[in-house]
């Protein structure tokens, strides 16, 4: 898309007209909203906002104030950037937000926005077993986010982020000191379970890759700035998943849980596997395709895997 004038900075003086005017160019470019946003107002708030340093619930007193040249060409920047790019706004501004707590995110990782953070929130409860938990694993970790807010949740654990990405790992690395928990998270290079022999954990999260080739193909073009190493797992998305079934239960403790985001896969795995007795949780907050093992489910019908 082009812009309406050749200068809109000559005609847009307060960040209330850069909103409106940001929100306009979203309509015109038809953009994709899926990435902490989804619809072009709280897209546009959240752009010009993060370009002028200010929170995004900043008090809406401050929305007449008038900007300086130099905000006004970065917050034009950032909307080029979106609109004739289509990058997500989240790698734009180079944060992303994750159960109410800010990440770090650039395009070596994916953006945060899985629904296990529904499931985080109530400790997984009620199918984690009560009692305390010390160990967990996020397994694929990438920005580190479903590993970290896991060690808010439960402050007595520790927690391992695994991913095969070096890329990833120093994401979360980053992410791991803003939130001040190094002394409980640990960022681990591994292929899944490879570099984790004899480790035993309360409870296995992971949001692995799972797209399958027909829906890689039809995704908005949004979604082409994210690592295809972290979206796609074979033709039915479940390449990754099948490893993780078959080798969980070696990781596990005895009355642990897994927990594995699918996303439309799901149709896969159940068509794949009719006889596992797998857990769907339910979403308030909107999502789908999260299933739940214990480890006994897991041992029990591991030749199935």
């Amino acid at each position: 898309m082009t812009f309406q004038t050749d200068n809109p900075a000559t005609e847009l003086h307060t960040l209330r007209d850069y909103i409106r005017w940001a929100m306009t160019c979203f309509q015109q470019a038809s953009l994709f909203y899926g990435h902490g946003t989804d619809n072009p107002w709280d897209e546009a708030v959240q752009l010009v906002l993060n370009a002028v340093h200010l929170p995004w619930d900043a008090s809406p007193e401050v929305l007449d104030a008038r900007l300086t040249s130099q905000e006004k060409q970065r917050i034009l920047t950032y909307i080029r950037r979106r609109t004739e790019e289509r990058i997500p706004l989240p790698y734009i501004t180079g944060e992303a937000w994750y159960m109410g707590m800010p990440f770090h995110v650039d395009e070596r990782v994916l953006i945060p926005r899985s629904p296990i953070a529904e499931l985080t929130e109530h400790q997984f409860s009620p199918w984690l077993r009560p009692g305390p938990v010390e160990r967990i694993l996020d397994l694929c970790t990438g920005s580190g986010c479903i590993g970290i807010a896991c060690a808010y949740q439960f402050p007595e654990a520790q927690v391992d982020l695994v991913d095969i990405s070096t890329d990833a790992l120093d994401v979360a690395g980053k992410n791991i000191a803003r939130h001040e928990l190094q002394h409980r998270v640990t960022a681990v290079h591994s292929d899944l379970f490879n570099a984790l022999r004899g480790q035993r954990y309360d409870l296995i999260v992971s949001n692995p890759p799972y797209v399958d080739a027909p829906d890689f193909d039809t995704m908005p073009r949004e979604y082409q700035h994210e690592p295809r190493l972290a979206l796609t797992s074979g033709p039915d998305g479940l390449d990754i998943t099948r490893r993780i079934l078959r080798e969980a239960s070696d990781y596990l403790a005895e009355d642990g849980l897994l927990v594995v985001e699918v996303g439309n896969s799901e149709a896969h795995l159940i068509e794949a596997y009719p006889d596992i007795p797998f857990i769907w949780a339910e979403f308030e907050k909107g999502g789908n395709g999260v299933f739940l093992l214990t480890s006994e489910d897991l041992k029990h019908y591991r030749n199935h895997f």
